[in-house]
């Protein structure tokens, strides 16, 4: 009991903090929306061999990977506020309280994933006005996907940044991890165009799993068995990610 109240005062605090000035969750969708207005009306043409025929269709390739490639960078670059806590002297002072160390990542990691939700909403109801069509139970099913790849990467980020404790440090080397990932992970544009031995690479990246699973539910495909497998593995990896950060947090403040 005590674990939840003290996750629920840490959320309670930083989705104060964010509410104060929310021009932040604003100013994270800028890039996606920029992706959804100058780079999707290329789509239908440049995907037409895989027999996309309609905007609709295209957007619904589309708006999924632009919704991952949004967790995925959302999360990874959550640490530098962390950082900033740890000059501050936040991290520092957490430790003459009784507050759960498991808490301190969770509560936070919890505010990153409804700011990634919210991002995601907004995306979502702009691309309505490009035909996009999704059912709503399909849409719950693809934002679930997103919000564990949120809890995922944020809480690597911020692993990382215990870590390093630098920014300096840390912009490269999660720029270096993107990079790959976004690449090989079919976001902005299917695999299926790819050479074979870059598909056999991308089946080793988790993400990509992901993205064709959240493809598959924006195109009303829930029995599809990339579905369930991308649940499986972004699950599997998230619980991971939560431990090994949780452990640098406690190392951190104890």
């Amino acid at each position: 009991m005590k674990f939840f109240r003290d996750t629920w005062l840490i959320f309670a605090r930083q989705m104060q903090l964010l509410l104060r000035n929310p021009v932040w969750v604003f100013v994270g969708v800028f890039q996606p929306v920029m992706y959804l207005l100058l780079f999707a009306p290329l789509l239908k043409p440049a995907l037409s061999p895989l027999g996309v025929t309609s905007d609709a269709e295209a957007y619904q390739v589309f708006v999924p990977g632009l919704l991952v490639l949004l967790a995925i960078f959302g999360g990874l670059f959550q640490g530098f506020g962390l950082i900033a806590e740890l000059r501050a002297g936040v991290i520092e002072r957490s430790r003459v309280t009784p507050v759960s160390r498991f808490a301190l990542l969770l509560g936070r990691s919890l505010r990153d994933v409804v700011s990634l939700i919210a991002q995601a909403g907004i995306i979502t109801i702009l691309a309505l006005f490009f035909d996009l069509r999704v059912f709503i139970g399909d849409l719950l099913l693809a934002y679930l996907m997103l919000a564990l790849i949120a809890l995922m990467t944020s809480s690597v980020s911020y692993g990382v940044a215990l870590a390093v404790k630098s920014e300096d440090a840390l912009a490269p080397l999660m720029n270096t991890v993107a990079q790959p990932v976004l690449l090989l992970s079919g976001i902005l544009l299917p695999l299926q165009f790819a050479p074979g031995w870059l598909e056999d690479v991308a089946k080793w990246n988790p993400f990509s799993w992901a993205v064709d699973g959240t493809r598959a539910l924006f195109a009303g495909d829930i029995g599809n068995d990339r579905v369930w497998q991308g649940l499986l593995i972004v699950s599997v990896l998230t619980v991971l990610s939560v431990w090994w950060a949780a452990r640098e947090f406690a190392r951190s403040v104890r």
